[in-house]
């Protein structure tokens, strides 16, 4: 049996949009994928926001089920997908890297959050077509 597909969602404090990409993924694409995420740096906690909306949308309480962690702490991936810094991204080394381009929505009404939540979950399924044809 080969190896499975590990793929990072990158972004500078892994509080949000990554955190929510990785939530999403393992819910919908962990028959294609590991999915992980991390930052340069971290938050002593994830987006309340983002939490109360993947709770709402997924019934995934990402409290219980992920933390704040820095590329370090994640094993060598296939793809890296940055989620849009507006910064220098994060480099991690990868087979493929993407950037989604996301807007941040961190002190927005929560209506951005559903919003940024259901564009990703939308690319997941695109990266998970992708990624089952290319590997």
């Amino acid at each position: 049996m080969t190896e499975r597909i590990k793929v990072a969602f990158v972004c500078v404090h892994n509080s949000c949009r990554s955190q929510m990409a990785e939530a999403i993924s393992r819910l919908i694409a962990s028959d294609s994928f590991e999915a992980f995420s991390a930052g340069t740096e971290t938050k002593p906690q994830i987006n309340q926001d983002a939490v109360a909306v993947i709770k709402e949308l997924y019934d995934v309480d990402m409290n219980e089920t992920q933390t704040s962690k820095l590329i370090s702490d994640i094993p060598p991936v296939d793809v890296v997908i940055t989620m849009g810094c507006n910064v220098d991204c994060p480099y991690l080394p990868s087979k493929h890297r993407e950037d989604w381009g996301l807007e941040d929505p961190t002190g927005k009404e929560k209506e951005e959050f559903i919003r940024t939540a259901k564009i990703i979950e939308e690319k997941i399924l695109d990266l998970k077509k992708r990624i089952n044809s290319l590997w």
